[in-house]
């Protein structure tokens, strides 16, 4: 599937499995969570710096566009071969249950590249979607129109002077 998504120019974004991660090697992204990213670097991940030595490991190593590391209640980090890390943290909610979470990042992730997004922005949707999902119990889903309205929560002191009817009863009711 790798070599398929290369020759056709699609992206291939995988949540690896095991220790061995060389069967994902030249993958466009790999999802890991940090526990993950520690036994396939056979490094342990205490601090930003080692975070930074396994992320550059496994980068170099696989041969990967990209790599995104889950990291729980510290956010998610992207890293790059040819930019800084990207640590993107984790929007203050109460977690009711984590189940799906990795699942919930590797699906808007692939379908924000899939959209056209930049790399970046994929991770920061996957990361708005993914705080959604462990706010709720059970292994849940999704809806569009809960990513609007958290985004437009998050922004809600933007320029933008048109906001949909959701957003601005929001900001009535707040304000």
């Amino acid at each position: 599937i790798v070599t398929l998504g290369q020759e056709l120019k699609i992206p291939v974004v995988v949540d690896p499995k095991g220790s061995d991660y060389t069967k994902y090697s030249g993958a466009t992204v790999l999802t890991p969570n940090k526990k993950e990213a520690e036994q396939a670097s056979g490094l342990a991940i205490v601090d930003e710096t080692t975070l930074n030595l396994a992320a550059g490991k496994l980068l170099a190593d696989l041969d990967l566009s990209a790599l995104l590391i889950t990291r729980s209640e510290a956010g998610m980090s992207l890293f790059r071969p040819d930019a800084a890390p990207l640590h993107i943290p984790t929007v203050a909610r109460e977690v009711y249950d984590v189940t799906g979470a990795g699942d919930t990042v590797l699906a808007v992730l692939s379908l924000g590249l899939a959209a056209g997004l930049s790399i970046d922005d994929s991770a920061n949707l996957a990361n708005t979607a993914a705080g959604i999902v462990v706010g709720k119990l059970g292994t849940s889903t999704l809806k569009p129109a809960e990513i609007l309205d958290e985004i437009g929560r998050e922004h809600r002191d933007s320029d933008n002077k048109i906001k949909n009817l959701d957003v601005l009863a929001e900001i009535i009711t707040v304000e």
